[in-house]
């Protein structure tokens, strides 16, 4: 007679199996046509141009935050539209406030400028445009 952890162990081992077979089956009916685009090391729409340690723009990285944040709050709006009705005036009031709370959120990132993909370019102060205070220009 098998134990609870051997019907685990035999599930995890068809499950190994399935995905091995699936993946070979891939292997063999795929299309083997490389071009010189489809062997390049990324295929993200950006040219790989220079050292691969230069420095990216954080925009792809804060739009994809923001898009995480807010596609799992939308996601969580699913369970309370199909039962709101159930909880009455409270599940909706509920619902409303979160919905509230993540408008508010939206507002802020647009206010921010995050939701922006271009930004720009912050003014940074050099010495050449920097004035010295009139003690030290008197003292010469």
């Amino acid at each position: 007679m098998l134990t609870e952890f051997g019907k685990v162990f035999i599930f995890l081992l068809v499950g190994i199996v399935f995905v091995g077979i699936a993946i070979f089956m891939a292997y063999l009916v795929r299309p083997k046509r490389p071009t010189a685009e489809k062997l390049l090391t990324y295929e993200c729409g950006e040219n790989p141009i220079g050292s691969s340690w230069q420095k990216f723009n954080i925009r792809f990285y804060v739009v994809a935050l923001i898009f995480l944040i807010f596609d799992v709050e939308i996601v969580m709006l699913f369970p309370w539209a199909l039962n709101y009705r159930d909880f009455g005036f409270y599940g909706f009031s509920v619902g409303a406030i979160f919905l509230i709370v993540l408008f508010i959120g939206m507002i802020y990132e647009w206010r921010k400028g995050d939701l922006e993909w271009e930004r720009s370019k912050p003014i940074i102060p050099n010495l050449k445009n920097f004035s010295k205070p009139k003690e030290i220009q008197e003292t010469k």
